[in-house]
């Protein structure tokens, strides 16, 4: 079976259908208002709406208000919250209580694995690339050793700098439960290549198989 596969910084219909149509299990909606794929409510419920069964919509948000995060996934009807900045384990547990919740950690120097099981109220744990002053979208890898090894304190989506060229090794090195693609996948921020789209998809199936 393929890995999962989410495509983030969704800002279109075109670029939602396109990702949909190449099997993409869910689309993250950018509701970080200083991201270059950054996307309103109103516009993102204008795509989510047309979502077909199976498909997730996944909200991304940087250092919001718990009530605020449950409010928005309400209205915007997401199938998961995505917290990306410094929520804490407290913060991580209150939404879990309503929300499906992916924490996003940023993989910097020093990094222990065990450090996760903080946030062991959530559903699964993404691990990006670190750039300071971004939150997500770095294009920056980590090391995909440390995310197999991380498995063991949860559902690993491995992110950061994942493109059509290393998506099978790094499907293979760490074995993640899903990954999450955004920058390598675009024209430019907010608007997906097709041509990248195509390549990526056909190199996660080559890493099933």
């Amino acid at each position: 079976m393929p890995t999962r596969v989410k495509i983030c910084g969704i800002t279109t219909w075109d670029d939602a259908r396109l990702s949909i149509d190449l099997g993409a299990s869910a689309l993250g909606f950018n509701f970080y208002p200083h991201s270059p794929r950054a996307i309103s409510l109103a516009d993102a419920w204008s795509i989510i709406r047309r979502l077909p069964p199976f498909v997730e919509a996944v909200g991304v948000f940087v250092n919001w208000e718990p009530q605020v995060v449950d409010a928005v996934a309400r209205a915007a009807r997401l199938g998961s919250v995505q917290l990306h900045g410094a929520e804490s384990p407290g913060e991580v547990a209150e939404l879990a209580g309503k929300h499906r919740v992916i924490k996003a950690v940023q993989v910097k120097r020093g990094f222990r694995a065990a450090s996760l099981v903080r946030y062991r109220a959530a559903d699964a744990i993404l691990l990006d690339g670190f750039t300071r002053g971004l939150h997500g979208g770095t294009g920056r890898t980590l090391d995909w050793k440390l995310a197999r090894a991380a498995s063991r304190y949860g559902r690993i989506i491995l992110a950061g700098g994942l493109t059509p060229e290393n998506i099978a090794e790094a499907i293979r090195v760490a074995q993640p439960f899903a990954v999450d693609v955004a920058s390598g996948v675009e024209a430019r921020p907010g608007r997906k290549d097709p041509a990248k789209l195509r390549a990526l998809f056909a190199a996660v199936y080559s890493a099933g198989r």
